[in-house]
């Protein structure tokens, strides 16, 4: 195994880690209905849901590509 392929893997598995640190955020944010405001505007929480979903998924297919 060459030493691209062995950083291309790691890549992909902190790439994965970081996803999933963000899907458990947002998850955490929407469970706990916390306010987010960006600027005067008030973000909805089912925004949070859907970063879960798409930050999930991301995760997911890394972890799953690595192999």
């Amino acid at each position: 195994m060459g030493m691209e392929v062995i950083m291309v893997k790691n890549y992909i598995v902190v790439s994965g880690v970081v996803f999933c640190v963000v899907a458990v955020a947002q998850a955490s944010r929407a469970l706990m209905q916390l306010p987010v405001h960006i600027g005067s505007f008030e973000v909805p929480v089912w925004a949070s849901w859907v970063a879960f979903v798409v930050a999930g998924s991301l995760c997911v297919w890394a972890f799953r590509s690595k192999a």
